[in-house]
């Protein structure tokens, strides 16, 4: 893999300069709040209908693509989309890019929460940030469930992906491999309720223009190429994690951080919405790196810094290695476990881009891959609203009740344990998205501002 001569040889075809599309990923990056959902929607906005780089077509199926895959997707779609254009040093390019505000931002917003986190305004204001979380992962289970949630099928496929996760703690990597298979079938029996709704196929954009609808050169599969792509990934990613285990043990802070976000580079599937579950109660209930609350406030961080949501994963990585600093300072112990943490879980997005992308541009309109992409976006939908309650349950409430009758387990929330002040927030923030259409970071900063005012006043 030469990244030089990838960079060299690119922008002939479309005569997109590497120049030119650095400033526009650049610029990408920078707009990318919101989640995953605003993320993809600057990307649409600026290269389907702004730039004209590529197609609506190509452009859903590069997406549908990184849906079905573990990771964050609207960063491994602008992987995806910078590789066709400009090869491996385009898809570099993009994807670094993409996390690189959001390392940052994260990364200030940790030191400042580990210094001063129990200070009663940096606690007033994280308590209003958690009430805004809370409307805005609702907000999430409703704009997803009314794109994917189009027929009585989907409907009961996000019920039954809820009921599993919630009551039965079914492992979420086994909820979406059932969803994709029982989609693919689907698909395959010619089941309309599995179809995909038509997409335009622009000509006139400069990816198109240049690839067509066959396979060119350089995207063109190769065994070998895969191997050689594959093995170089693999050691970034694993080589790392190997050596701090066997040099500090499995027992050590960082042997921890390694090993776990691998695994969840791993199962990462649905976005971050649906894995956070899984990863709050294993870092909160597992491992003790946090307590609930901290993790929805480094939720919060996210939602307020550009960057994919799993952009979490650093805080949490940051706060295991502060409070268990083995040796060293336990701010600079901090920053290595962030960093750590943002190394493991963002390695291996290169990796299935740059290794598989070649062999997704063959399966262009393949009926199996859509249904099966339906069926796992409804499934998310329960995942997601699983999510939301594990939010609300630990927001809105002070107290839960573990419930353990096989093969129940969930926890319950004590009724009279509610946290007034947090629930008026929260439907005040709700409202304020809802009813009044009013943006992400104007609910998120009013939040703050009326939980420092409560605080001020005495009532928290």
């Amino acid at each position: 893999m030469d990244v030089r001569a990838d960079q060299a040889g690119a922008g002939a075809g479309h005569g997109i300069s590497f120049n030119e599309a650095f400033r526009v990923w650049l610029r990408v990056a920078c707009l990318s709040f919101g989640g995953p959902a605003g993320q993809i929607a600057v990307m649409h906005r600026i290269l389907v209908e702004e730039k004209k780089w590529i197609s609506e077509g190509r452009f859903l199926h590069a997406l549908n693509y990184c849906m079905l895959l573990p990771g964050p997707e609207a960063q491994q779609l602008a992987t995806y989309v910078g590789w066709l254009m400009h090869r491996t040093a385009g898809g570099l390019m993009a994807g670094g890019l993409f996390i690189l505000p959001g390392i940052i931002a994260i990364m200030g917003l940790s030191y400042i929460y580990a210094a001063f986190g129990n200070v009663s305004f940096v606690e007033a204001l994280f308590f209003g940030l958690k009430a805004a979380v809370l409307a805005i992962v609702v907000e999430a289970v409703v704009r997803v469930g009314k794109r994917a949630l189009k027929n009585r099928i989907m409907i009961a496929l996000a019920a039954a992906a809820f009921v599993a996760i919630f009551f039965f703690a079914v492992p979420f990597p086994i909820i979406i491999i059932a969803a994709g298979l029982i989609g693919y079938a689907g698909a395959r029996s010619g089941r309309p309720e599995f179809a995909p709704a038509g997409h335009g196929h622009g000509g006139s954009a400069a990816i198109d223009s240049m690839l067509g609808e066959a396979v060119p050169d350089h995207v063109r599969p190769d065994t070998a190429r895969a191997i050689r792509v594959g093995a170089l990934w693999l050691a970034l990613w694993l080589v790392p994690v190997i050596a701090l285990l066997m040099a500090l043990g499995q027992a050590n802070v960082f042997s921890q951080i390694a090993l776990f976000f691998s695994k969840m580079a791993l199962v990462t599937f649905g976005g971050a919405y649906a894995v956070l579950a899984y990863v709050a109660q294993q870092a909160v209930e597992h491992y003790h790196w946090l307590k609930p609350h901290e993790m929805l406030d480094g939720l919060g961080m996210a939602e307020t810094t550009p960057g994919p949501l799993i952009m979490v994963l650093q805080f949490v990585g940051f706060m295991a290695a502060y409070r268990d600093p083995s040796g060293l300072s336990p701010m600079l112990a901090a920053t290595l476990g962030g960093l750590l943490a943002t190394w493991v879980t963002f390695t291996p997005c290169f990796l299935w881009i740059f290794v598989g992308a070649p062999y997704i541009e063959r399966l262009r309109g393949n009926a199996g891959l859509a249904g099966a992409l339906s069926a796992i976006t409804a499934a998310v939908v329960g995942v997601i609203l699983n999510l939301s309650i594990w939010f609300a349950l630990h927001i809105l409430f002070r107290e839960t009740v573990p419930v353990h009758a096989f093969p129940l387990n969930f926890d319950m929330p004590v009724l009279r344990s509610v946290d007034v002040p947090a629930l008026v927030l929260a439907i005040a923030a709700a409202t304020a998205i809802f009813r009044f259409k009013l943006g992400m970071l104007t609910v998120l900063a009013g939040s703050c501002a009326a939980g420092v005012a409560l605080r001020m006043a005495g009532v928290i």
